[in-house]
């Protein structure tokens, strides 16, 4: 890292730590994974559309029947995944971390291959209940895919607890307050941030309700930093003589240290209620992908006996 200096007085010149500048533009491995996930999932929803209405087949010609058969049976092997993870014999059956990746794109790739076959018209009451229960797995699925990323490190990382991501963003250090003390207004704002976003609350609901208000008061606790952070340094910009550059790279690494602070605080914080979602998730995913199969074999029992 390099220093800036920023002065707090004309007599003194403490030092402030810029972070990284590659820091706050590089994403975690798992929003990265999160990323591609969605952008395939988009791109291939519309290759199956635009495939689908081509004209070149129907739903009941080879072709159809063949690109439905095939999306069946790659969401049929979606369970080895589940069964790996609960069978005693299955457990020895390589790494989790690459059952779990080839679970993804089975679940991408078959209802995929299903949407494709399905040429986006529901023409019977039994094909609309299977492609429905398709589609509402499939998003659960990417809904889930979201959490994971959120409560686990990496990829495929071991699962994150609050104390260790209070350790890795530094929450438990004075360093940053203390490399901002030229500003004493924004270091009470960060120390109110934190409080107000650390701690812990009465009931569920109540921890609900600060997840969706600390985007909204992050937002408001930087814009009020920032406006404190250029004022001040705009005086000592003009009682020391920096020109406009100097001004310009002191300013931008002061506000990169508080918005990084303030993200760190706020991750921290929605920690335990994206926990709370994805272990809600889990309960409602199971049912949703046996009432998959279920109605997946009785739109095949149906197309073949009438």
């Amino acid at each position: 890292m390099n220093a800036v200096a920023i002065p707090a007085s004309p007599g003194g010149d403490p030092e402030l730590n810029a972070p990284d500048p590659g820091t706050k533009a590089k994403k975690a491995p798992g929003d990265r994974s999160f990323g591609i996930v969605l952008t395939s999932t988009t791109l291939g929803i519309l290759a199956a559309f635009a495939l689908g209405r081509s004209g070149l087949y129907t739903a009941g010609d080879d072709v159809g029947y063949y690109m439905g058969l095939v999306g069946g049976v790659l969401m049929l092997l979606l369970l080895l995944y589940p069964l790996r993870k609960h069978v005693a014999a299955l457990r020895n059956w390589g790494k989790v971390k690459n059952w779990f990746a080839v679970h993804m794109v089975l679940g991408i790739s078959g209802p995929l291959l299903v949407l494709g076959h399905s040429t986006f018209h529901m023409r019977s009451t039994n094909a609309a209940v299977a492609l429905s229960c398709m589609l509402v797995v499939a998003g659960s699925g990417i809904i889930g895919r979201f959490l994971y990323t959120k409560v686990h490190r990496g990829l495929y990382g071991e699962k994150v607890n609050l104390a260790e991501m209070q350790a890795e963003t530094g929450l438990e250090s004075s360093q940053i307050q203390s490399r901002l003390h030229f500003a004493p207004g924004v270091e009470k704002r960060l120390v109110e941030f934190q409080a107000y976003a650390l701690t812990k609350q009465t009931s569920m609901s109540a921890d609900f309700l600060r997840f969706f208000g600390l985007a909204l008061r992050r937002h408001q606790t930087n814009r009020a930093c920032r406006a404190e952070l250029q004022e001040v340094l705009a005086q000592a910009a003009q009682a020391r003589g920096w020109d406009a550059d100097k001004l310009r790279r002191r300013t931008h690494a002061a506000t990169d240290l508080v918005d990084a602070y303030l993200g760190a605080a706020q991750r921290v914080a929605e920690f335990s209620v994206y926990d709370r979602l994805l272990q809600l998730w889990h309960v409602a995913h199971v049912p949703l992908v046996y009432l998959l199969v279920i109605s997946g074999i009785a739109h095949v029992v149906a197309v073949h006996l009438y």
